[in-house]
């Protein structure tokens, strides 16, 4: 696995009060949201308000499965490393993913979406901020109260 991460020389502010979610989206080209949970080769993570969107990481993987449900080696955990590498995200995109993949992402307390279709990054960003600036779906709404009690979370050690 390789990672490239933003370094940024000032903090980038953004406001207690505005909702904020990290996603991850599958692509095989960094371009478009175009590959399974599985097989993808790599992961765009973005930080994303209903306002403005930022780049955060590219996440490469250089072993995949084949889109077939088995891996090259079997018996060699491809998954777990993925999730590993994910975990702070929110929401994940991709265009399917597998029953145990599935159990494994949403235990990492990142909510699965599935897309029927390819669609370019910035699109699926889009979409992203559309509803969470209306009104969100419930299970939208539910992964943003979430995110919005984990970062409430330090309060509590003041006690």
């Amino acid at each position: 696995m390789r990672r490239l991460q933003l370094v940024e020389t000032e903090a980038v502010p953004v406001a207690d009060s505005v909702p904020r979610l990290r996603i991850a989206i599958a692509t095989q080209d960094m371009k478009a949201l175009n590959a399974h949970f599985g097989s993808a080769k790599k992961f765009a993570v973005y930080d994303v308000t209903p306002h403005e969107s930022r780049f955060v990481e590219a996440v490469e993987f250089g072993t995949v499965s084949d889109e077939s449900g088995k891996h090259r080696n079997e018996g060699d955990d491809r998954i777990g490393p993925k999730v590993d590498a994910l975990r702070g995200c929110n929401l994940l995109f991709c265009l399917a993913i597998g029953g145990p993949s599935a159990v494994k992402v949403v235990n990492a307390r990142i909510h699965p979406v599935k897309l029927s279709a390819p669609e370019p990054i910035e699109t699926v960003i889009t979409k992203v901020q559309t509803m969470m600036a209306g009104n969100p779906p419930p299970w939208l709404r539910k992964v943003m109260m979430a995110q919005q009690e984990r970062s409430m979370d330090f309060l509590d050690e003041e006690e």
